[in-house]
């Protein structure tokens, strides 16, 4: 008789009362194992099996006391083998944190999260009641809501003083924070069940953005942080490399875009199901709910839906909850397509980083979105049913149907296959697609003397507006705009690739408007740009979402159909909000605050954006006379930059201070 797997039960159910709500208990059943051993620990001979001799019946009884003796004290022999395991991975990390601290930093700072959670579930599992006991007084409703509305308006007031404060000398943020307030306004105004919004759900989950937002972008270990985890990912996924350039040669790999890009979704396909068997991806997605569900007070499945939808796809969170979906409620599954919606898989991930986006905006927008998302749905349809799992005592996230790791990695990765075409064809249709529409637009264009309408210039008018409240300044903004029309109306990795292609040209060094068009958007709109689009929100997603949806249950097709289109818009709108975050929270970093000092000490060997915009910086710090030549006995001291300089900028760019004998009268 074969041993049953074992399975996790996941305690989600925020609780009645305030203090109660404790989050997350993993709880772990025992295996089944009595009934496969009894005739072999009491030593009964069935059936016709010849009479054992005397010394394998002293074997046989041996064994089976030993077996025993093992089973008894088991704790301690785990104890015994846990031991020295520890002191060994102690004395490891004392060693590397002196051989180099800054190299064992990020394995310094795992472990400690590793600590801080053992000895939250040791605290939790020894002194829980306890410390429930102590929070009694919290329980009266009078106090409880005295102390709500007294944090809500704490950090309201802080939140104020802080904008007021920080953008004294930067009032262009005020625009992205305008931003927010615009959408969040409309999403309000758009739908019904108005004073059924739970504010504490809206409120906790825009601060729990914003200050994410604060701790990745505007804080040093917050942005070293996610930096390096986005270095950890290119690193990651170059990996790729070992395995494709064997199949396919390193010429294919290099030059063309499916055998350079597809592979990795494979190797990120293959390290999932890895996790996922062993448990990991399980562990972090619930530690991740639990920190939305005690913020937020939102219902177990939900919670652990959104978290999910952090690292798989729009298709393969909903699966964590499959038991589930039949009994939740329709602001619940409003909830969960929402967070499809506005996030995007860690599977996808290595694509776009391949195409040069940004690797820690990526992740930064993917974590932001999950408190937002929540924020936002419970906004645009509150809870006017009672739903099921309020107490509902736990939610079980089982680990797969694998029996073992080869076979966890084996399915990983043919499970990829689909992924790999449904992204193959979906950027030879979007993109043929979008060349027949504007060849179509520029016929018609044509016909009434209008040159060069495309879909991208319709969208660069339409969604500028859009563009201009998350903060891009005005001159970006029909570029931007392009990008957002493109990905909701088209495919977020065709909006993608052409955000790579901006990219490619700014980093490249060339002017920023050749023959009066601009070629290139600022960092600033492409980190904004980038949260924007960080989202599977597109008209093309719905019918993905529903397919998925109604393969698990289907008798609730009709009720999915009528959230779908809400829930579509409420994600989109996640990611402008988040976007808008970005535009409020971005400070430009690197040699942009010292060109001085920067362009005095490069070598022009070749153009980069660095050169390009300290050199503009330079151009436009020069004032010429009014014979158009340069005041040159007056200018050095006061700009900081050498004649030297001056002469290796003109040679890469033309500008009216490089006129012939301008920088040497």
């Amino acid at each position: 008789m074969e041993k049953e797997r074992e399975k996790e039960s996941v305690s989600l159910s925020p609780r009645k009362n305030y203090m109660d709500n404790q989050g997350l208990d993993i709880m772990v059943e025992e295996r089944d194992i009595a009934e496969t051993t009894r005739n072999e620990d009491t030593g009964i001979n069935l059936g016709n099996t010849p009479e054992l001799s005397a010394f394998q019946r002293w074997c046989q009884q041996t064994f089976s006391k030993a077996r025993q003796f093992y089973r008894t004290h088991a704790q301690l022999f785990q104890h015994i083998l846990l031991g020295p395991l520890c002191t060994a991975y102690a004395a490891y990390l004392l060693a590397a944190c002196i051989l180099d601290f800054q190299r064992a930093l990020a394995l310094f700072v795992l472990t400690c999260l590793g600590l801080f959670f053992l000895a939250y579930s040791l605290i939790k599992r020894h002194f829980g009641q306890k410390l429930l006991r102590y929070g009694k007084p919290f329980g009266n409703s009078r106090l409880r809501l005295w102390l709500k509305w007294g944090v809500m308006a704490v950090t309201l007031v802080g939140l104020f003083l802080w904008l007021v404060i920080d953008t004294a000398q930067k009032p262009k943020q005020l625009i992205s924070f305008a931003g927010i307030c615009m959408f969040v306004i409309i999403l309000f105004a758009c739908f019904k069940h108005h004073f059924a919004v739970s504010w504490r759900t809206v409120f906790w989950g825009l601060m729990l953005d914003f200050a994410l937002g604060i701790l990745v972008i505007r804080t040093d270990p917050g942005f070293a942080a996610f930096q390096w985890l986005g270095q950890q990912f290119q690193v990651f996924i170059s990996y790729t490399g070992a395995g494709s350039s064997f199949v396919f040669g390193n010429v294919l790999i290099s030059d063309v875009f499916a055998f350079q890009v597809l592979p990795i979704i494979v190797f990120f396909s293959c390290v999932m199901s890895i996790l996922s068997y062993l448990g990991i991806m399980q562990w972090v997605i619930v530690k991740m709910a639990w920190i939305l569900q005690i913020t937020l007070g939102t219902t177990a499945p939900e919670t652990l839906s959104m978290a999910g939808n952090i690292f798989v796809g729009m298709t393969e969170a909903p699966l964590l909850i499959r038991p589930y979906l039949p009994d939740m409620t329709s602001s619940e599954v409003h909830a969960v397509m929402t967070g499809g919606f506005a996030t995007i898989s860690a599977t996808v991930f290595g694509v776009y980083i391949s195409f040069g986006i940004d690797p820690a905006s990526l992740v930064s927008a993917s974590v932001m979105a999950a408190p937002c998302a929540l924020a936002l749905s419970k906004l645009v349809y509150p809870e006017v049913e009672e739903s099921k799992f309020k107490n509902k005592e736990g939610v079980k996230v089982s680990h797969g149907d694998q029996n073992n790791l080869l076979e966890a990695a084996s399915s990983g990765a043919a499970d990829s296959i689909g992924l790999i075409a449904n992204i193959a064809v979906n950027l030879i249709a979007f993109l043929a697609v979008l060349a027949f529409i504007n060849a179509a637009l520029s016929w018609l264009g044509e016909m009434v003397n209008i040159e060069g309408l495309t879909f991208q210039v319709i969208c660069s008018y339409i969604l500028r507006p859009i563009a201009f409240m998350m903060g891009v300044d005005w001159a970006d903004c029909p570029m931007v705009a392009e990008l957002l029309g493109i990905k909701f109306f088209l495919n977020e990795s065709v909006a993608f690739e052409q955000l790579s292609q901006y990219k490619d040209k700014r980093l490249s060094g060339i002017e920023e408007w050749v023959g009066g068009e601009k070629q290139w958007i600022s960092v600033r709109a492409e980190i904004i740009t980038t949260f924007s689009l960080c989202g599977f929100a597109s008209l093309t997603a719905m019918g993905m979402t529903l397919r998925g949806l109604t393969s698990m249950v289907p008798q609730r097709k009709s009720d999915f159909a009528k959230v779908v289109t809400r829930a579509l818009l409420t994600g989109s709108c996640v990611s402008l909000v988040n976007a808008c975050v970005a535009g409020i929270l971005y400070v430009p970093r690197g040699p942009e605050a010292s060109c001085a000092s920067f362009l005095n000490t490069r070598d022009f060997i070749g153009p980069s954006y660095e050169i390009y915009m300290c050199c503009r910086e330079l151009f436009q710090s020069i004032p010429l006379n009014n014979s158009g030549q340069l005041p040159f006995s007056q200018v050095w001291t006061r700009t900081g930059f050498s004649a030297n300089t001056l002469a290796n900028c003109c040679g890469l760019y033309n500008h009216a201070s490089c006129t012939k004998n301008g920088p040497f009268v």
